[in-house]
């Protein structure tokens, strides 16, 4: 019996969890020999120690008897299809969705270093390297829908790496949250990059990590004694990281509404994903509170269409933690923009995000849920999801 039952649910977030070199042998040559591995602060310490103990348990008969009462138990790389893709089918099957969104787990922040480094060659050489990965790890069934990254640092490059993305096979064209080096993401120059996306019929995505560093380090620097982060480990993600995580995709995706983005490339669909939603009402506001104050004096909102939240309705799609009150959300932002999200097999995620949300919407009609476990992501994913039967 599968985890998710009784109705069709689309994952907007779910992951695989590559191994420190994973990219680097979908490299070109004169990138790879100058790329590195890839860790993160919670599993860097014998962290090939966990891999190669989680490879073990995946070839050891009696562990994989468990793997479908444990699917929703295991983690990270003890997860069933978490980093051996011919095994991501089966996890699939065992879940119940109809499709899964699929990012990287740990290269948002070398990615978002790299575009801000100055060589391009480096940066769209690495985003190339990690699309051909992506896609890859995809291959294997049509469900699962793979991310590509395009830098957006230099205009030329951009669009055409849009274009190589799609030919390659992904399925969502994630850009930072965080503002480009030298231009604003709402900049006329990367017009040709979300034309691309529009014909397309794929979506733009944010998602957590792509807005490099959170904080100034300042904060911390409490006279207080250290704390442990999300995972038990030291310094990686606390309470107060998580309060900034919102930030820089409500700037970046309010000044491309405000600029004209959403207004030129009005069929144009914007993920925000892992990125929490308890934000989005008040931002919402907030936009059209703008649009009030400014408009008498700002030719750009003169020009609009529409209310600026109403661009939000029409195409931004926005996916509430499990730990949230998503009915209070949906509630305040209307039906049309909030998706479920798994975040497997991230800890993150939970043991149980379908009761946490089942909990927080209780209230809500079967009008809205069906809007935020099927519709709002087949509507987000578009074209992309051509040839999954269940969409």
């Amino acid at each position: 019996m599968p985890y998710a039952e009784g109705r069709t649910i689309h994952d907007a977030d779910s992951h695989l969890m590559e191994t420190p070199t994973w990219f680097i042998d979908y490299a070109d040559p004169g990138v790879r020999d100058r790329m590195k591995p890839l860790f993160v602060a919670t599993v860097k310490p014998g962290e090939a120690s966990l891999i190669d103990e989680a490879a073990r348990l995946h070839r050891d008969p009696d562990y994989r008897a468990r793997d479908e009462a444990e699917i929703m138990l295991r983690k990270n790389w003890r997860a069933t299809g978490a980093f051996i893709r011919e095994d991501r089918s089966q996890a699939l099957d065992l879940l119940g969705f109809a499709s899964q969104l699929v990012f990287n787990t740990f290269a948002n922040k070398e990615l978002q270093r790299a575009e801000h480094s100055g060589d391009l060659d480096y940066a769209y050489g690495l985003a190339r390297a990690h699309n051909r990965a992506m896609v890859d790890f995809c291959s294997v069934d049509r469900r699962l829908l793979a991310v590509g990254y395009v830098p957006l640092a230099d205009f030329e490059r951009s669009a055409a790496m849009a274009d190589e993305a799609i030919a390659l096979g992904c399925k969502a064209l994630m850009v930072a949250s965080a503002c480009p080096p030298g231009h604003s993401p709402s900049h006329i120059g990367l017009d040709p990059a979300w034309a691309r996306a529009q014909e397309a019929g794929i979506p733009v995505v944010f998602h957590v990590g792509g807005g490099g560093r959170l904080l100034d380090p300042n904060y911390f620097e409490n006279g207080l004694p250290p704390v442990p982060d999300f995972h038990g480990g030291a310094e990686n993600f606390r309470s107060v990281d998580y309060m900034a995580i919102p930030y820089h995709p409500m700037q970046s995706l309010a000044t491309m509404i405000i600029d004209g983005v959403l207004d030129r490339f009005p069929r144009l669909k914007v993920g925000v994903i892992e990125q929490g939603a308890s934000w989005l009402p008040g931002w919402m506001r907030a936009l059209d509170s703008a649009q009030t104050a400014f408009t008498k004096n700002e030719e750009r909102l003169q020009r609009l269409e529409l209310k600026l939240s109403d661009y939000v309705r029409r195409q931004v799609r926005v996916t509430p933690y499990p730990h949230e009150d998503a009915g209070w959300i949906i509630e305040h932002s209307g039906d049309e923009v909030c998706l479920f999200s798994s975040d497997y097999p991230h800890v993150e995620g939970g043991r149980n995000p379908l009761a946490r949300f089942a909990n927080s919407t209780a209230g809500l009609s079967d009008h809205a849920l069906q809007r935020f476990y099927c519709d709002n992501f087949v509507d987000l994913m578009g074209a992309a999801l051509a040839g999954v039967s269940a969409a």
